[in-house]
């Protein structure tokens, strides 16, 4: 079967009804093309959380792929969500199995601190869907992207979709507190730490979103966090965020 008609037979299964109203602002058939994502492939989903994106990684992969969940390392007085996310080696698998059964792909769960280096040079895709804000302001993009280099084969990519701030937005509004950063900034953050641009896309693009919501990209759809009867109609109409859909190669 073709790569588009895969993912095609993927995105319409009845396993992935409660997702499919996100596709009109995910595109996750034109997303995973851009990112040259493959059946087969080796590929992280870094902080897979609800697993939006596991549920249309893991069958598109196929008895051939790998699906490697990362989360960051989990310090052992955490609470809340983030407690949730520690011994990921133990419950991604069987997460997995509830969201899409068993379609013989390799699942793997991991935290950074205890990724196995049999993982090294193993890897074809890196994919960061809109979680770079959360990576800055919690102090997780060094050991994050020390990572990714390890992991990526020499002809690796890492793909990221991020919620896109103005060009102009001050940096208060930019430190990942509002969701939103600059397009500029998030591609000179990945230089530095030795990925170079290969291409950017305007997928995931949403001109009208004005990116400069109080209480951030939380008072959008999905979450509608903060809104009233009167400001819910104006939210519901703008969609999701507008985001950069941004690829990188690893630097030899």
């Amino acid at each position: 079967m073709e790569s588009s008609e895969n993912i095609a037979a993927v995105l319409a299964d009845s396993r992935r009804d409660e997702d499919r109203a996100r596709d009109v602002y995910r595109h996750p058939a034109e997303t995973l093309a851009f990112f040259q994502v493959e059946p087969g492939m080796a590929v992280v989903d870094y902080m897979p959380s609800s697993g939006w994106y596991t549920r249309v990684l893991v069958p598109y992969l196929g008895s051939e792929g790998h699906y490697i969940g990362l989360n960051p390392k989990v310090a052992p007085d955490a609470t809340g969500f983030m407690a949730s996310l520690r011994n990921y080696s133990e419950k991604l698998p069987a997460q997995v199995e509830e969201w899409v059964g068993d379609d013989g792909t390799e699942i793997t769960g991991v935290n950074l601190g205890s990724v196995p280096e049999s993982l090294d040079g193993t890897v074809d895709r890196f994919l960061i869907f809109r979680e770079m804000h959360n990576i800055l302001r919690n102090n997780w993009l060094q050991p994050t992207l020390v990572e990714a280099r390890k992991l990526l084969k020499d002809d690796g990519l890492i793909g990221v979709v991020q919620h896109r701030a103005k060009e102009d937005a001050p940096a208060s509004y930019t430190d990942g507190n509002k969701g939103y950063l600059r397009q500029k900034d998030v591609i000179a953050l990945f230089e530095a730490h030795g990925f170079d641009l290969v291409n950017s896309s305007e997928i995931n693009a949403n001109p009208k979103d004005p990116a400069n919501h109080v209480n951030g990209v939380w008072m959008l759809p999905p979450g509608l966090g903060g809104a009233t009867d009167e400001t819910r109609p104006a939210l519901e109409q703008i969609g999701e965020s507008d985001r950069m859909t941004l690829l990188f190669r690893k630097r030899p």
